[in-house]
């Protein structure tokens, strides 16, 4: 298991001291994003971004992962949430549970009660075995006290989009309620985003974009969002000048080579989603 504990002190603190530094270093760029030029009010997200907690080197969207993902200096975290049938937010990547636990089925058809009790750490390696997944709230008791910022990427069963971008919303709203940054929810699915704006406008939205679907600025306009999460294969200078233009931010994912990682920089991008966190760690550039 990896130590508990996180960076102390938090990312923000040595950060923010840095910048106080050296404000046109390139750690400012990492910390508030690429291009804060075209936009009134500083953009509050990290530019690096750990994928699912630490990439692969712990179980996925785990505290593991979590706590591994901040032992390297990354101040901000995306993972996935899905509803139990039962209602309660829990951070799981697929509908089935069988790839990353020792259980079956559609996760969403379960209770909390029947998930809490699952393995989702010895498919990793031994030395994860009995990990079990972690609830939103858990998340939030987990890094809001150390200034951690997360995209939730809501990831509804069939057929549960609006009730899940709904649940999502409102879950992160109460958690996070007087806390910043705000979590960034994200999605494939237009439908969750809206039902989130409903349920929760405060916090803020991006549509996730597959590498089949060029972004369509209307329906991110529509949905209220405040930026898009592109497949890096999508990015351009020109996609990401358009993002701006319309007054959104752009991310990439999930980045994990040196070469791409330097053309989205230099195009503009206002963060990168990334697998190889040892390799981006934010520590090494701090």
């Amino acid at each position: 298991m990896v130590p508990q504990g996180g960076i102390s002190p938090s990312p923000q603190a040595h950060w923010q001291k840095q910048l106080a530094q050296d404000p046109n270093s390139a750690l400012r760029r990492q910390w508030r994003g690429m291009n804060t030029e075209p936009f009134s009010a500083p953009w509050p997200y990290p530019f690096w971004i750990a994928h699912r907690g630490a990439g692969t080197l712990a179980p996925e969207n785990t505290q593991a992962a979590f706590e591994c993902g901040a032992s390297l200096g990354f101040a901000m975290f995306e993972c996935d949430v899905q509803i139990s049938a039962d209602g309660v937010p829990f951070l799981l990547h697929d509908g089935d549970l069988s790839r990353t636990t020792n259980g079956a089925g559609c996760a969403a058809d379960r209770t909390w009660s029947q998930l809490q009790g699952l393995d989702a750490g010895a498919w990793h390696s031994s030395a994860h075995q009995g990990l079990g997944l972690w609830r939103l709230d858990q998340l939030a008791d987990w890094g809001i006290p150390k200034g951690l910022a997360f995209n939730l990427e809501i990831k509804p069963a069939p057929a549960q989009d609006s009730m899940c971008g709904a649940a999502v919303a409102r879950a992160a709203q109460a958690l996070w309620s007087g806390s910043a940054p705000p979590p960034m929810l994200s999605s494939f699915s237009a439908a969750a985003l809206h039902a989130a704006r409903e349920s929760a406008p405060s916090v803020p939205r991006a549509w996730l974009l597959a590498p089949a679907n060029p972004p369509d600025w209307q329906i991110a306009r529509d949905l209220g969002c405040a930026a898009v999460v592109l497949h890096h294969s999508l990015c351009s200078a020109s996609v990401i000048q358009q993002a701006h233009i319309r007054g959104l931010r752009a991310w990439a994912y999930t980045v994990n080579d040196g070469g791409t990682a330097q053309q989205l920089q230099q195009w503009g991008i206002d963060g990168i989603i990334t697998d190889e966190v040892q390799r981006f760690s934010p520590a090494k550039t701090a």
